[in-house]
């Protein structure tokens, strides 16, 4: 049963670079806690990606995004690491950010989690958010935002099949779903479990006929209403999804004396 533990109200009178009101809240399913942020319906257009800074270096950490943000005068609201990297830090698969594709769809073979198929797409369009597998990536409208990762975790309300339940590989995970009424659901464990049980949180927990994995024992989310500010300062990723309001604080840059 669900057990709310804080529900953030985003007003748009305070926060006008949010649209609608997230709920942050913990569930225990199979004997393991979960936190999960569920965005409102309409919020996912607020969703941002970040892989790199204006200057071409990557942000690396969900500390140095939130420094970042903060020096531009916003603020950081959400924040958890995005999906499978490759050993050169960068997207293994489709990335798409602000409406600039970076990297195109990897439908290959290999190892690892990523290529553990089917894997699948997590995107945006002004349509709202969608999780479908790699061979039905087929949007017919602009994509504001994408993120290739693997395995899929759920997909037409199907566990992926060749999770075993009771499995005894088990790691911190991540990952995101989108629920029947089309609200985006992140959702991070709290101890180690296995593919079966995480993909089993999403589908009969979360009300999610399809979810994505992001990642595993190095997964973090920043969301201070669970009391979660990103992990440690030095655990680096490379893409990071979130969400920055406006902040009334001036930008640091505008802080800073000028000199004649």
């Amino acid at each position: 049963m669900i057990r709310f533990l804080l529900v953030c109200s985003l007003l748009l009178a305070s926060f006008p670079g949010v649209l609608a009101a997230a709920s942050a809240f913990s569930v225990r399913h199979r004997g393991v806690g979960f936190d999960i942020y569920r965005l409102d319906k309409g919020e996912e257009q607020q969703l941002r990606f970040f892989w790199k800074q204006e200057d071409g270096t990557p942000y690396g950490s969900i500390h140095a995004l939130r420094e970042a943000v903060e020096a531009e005068g916003g603020e950081l609201r959400f924040a958890v690491n995005g999906g499978i990297y490759s050993k050169q830090f960068t997207p293994l698969g489709l990335y798409i950010e602000n409406g600039k594709r970076h990297y195109k769809l990897n439908q290959g073979d290999g190892g690892g989690n990523f290529f553990l198929l089917p894997n699948g797409v997590f995107y945006v369009t002004e349509q709202g958010a969608r999780v479908v597998e790699t061979k039905d990536y087929r949007p017919h409208v602009p994509v504001t935002n994408a993120m290739q990762s693997g395995p899929i975790l759920v997909t037409q309300g199907g566990i992926h099949p060749r999770f075993i339940e009771g499995f005894h590989s088990k790691h911190i995970r991540n990952g995101v779903g989108v629920d029947g009424e089309g609200r985006v659901i992140f959702a991070i464990s709290n101890a180690p479990v296995n593919f079966h049980d995480f993909a089993s949180l999403f589908r009969d927990a979360l009300d999610c006929p399809n979810a994505l994995y992001l990642d595993g024992s190095i997964s973090e989310m920043y969301a201070s209403e669970l009391l979660r500010f990103g992990g440690w300062p030095w655990r680096q990723f490379t893409t990071m999804i979130g969400i920055v309001s406006t902040s009334d604080k001036p930008a640091v840059s505008d802080m800073v004396e000028k000199q004649d």
